[in-house]
């Protein structure tokens, strides 16, 4: 099982705003290529995106369902890669003083990659989810600076309307 961390400059919540973005899963993840559909319950338990993961024009369509969704703390997904197989996917999101402390965890559940030597799964799945949390954070940290940026240029003496 391959467990990567990573330190994000943002809130928890940032991460998670990421994550309930269907659309942004080929932005974030290694491997997806491009969108085809995000259920529209999407991020709740049972909701699935539609994606395809390889390079044109080997692209293979499948798709990624939520197991669990605890936001701002967790997300549980049962990623579908076939023919490789499936794993199972946990983010876990804690707060670190103002940011954010990001773990994911995968672990192949069905299919070939299963019988994978361990070493060597957890060697590519390393290599893959450090990549992974890379643009995860870049996708977090830039809302929030966007954010910080827009609340930092809002009048100060704004009159806020009375009842």
């Amino acid at each position: 099982m391959s467990r990567n961390v990573r330190l994000v400059r943002c809130a928890p919540e940032d991460v998670f705003e990421v994550l309930a973005d269907g659309w942004l899963y080929p932005s974030w993840v290694v491997g997806a290529s491009r969108m085809r559909a995000v259920d529209a319950d999407w991020p709740r338990a049972g909701a699935r995106l539609h994606h395809s993961f390889g390079v044109w024009p080997m692209l293979l369509d499948d798709r990624t369902v939520i197991e669990e969704h605890h936001p701002p703390h967790a997300m549980v997904m049962r990623a579908r890669g076939w023919p490789v197989g499936e794993a199972r996917v946990t983010l876990q999101v804690r707060r670190h003083g103002q940011d954010a402390l990001v773990r994911i965890q995968e672990e192949a559940i069905a299919g070939p990659a299963r019988w994978v030597p361990r070493p060597v799964m957890d060697a590519l799945l390393h290599w893959r989810n450090a990549e992974t949390l890379h643009r995860l954070a870049y996708l977090a940290e830039g809302r929030a600076a966007r954010r910080a940026a827009a609340a930092a240029s809002a009048p100060a003496d704004a009159e806020v309307p009375g009842p």
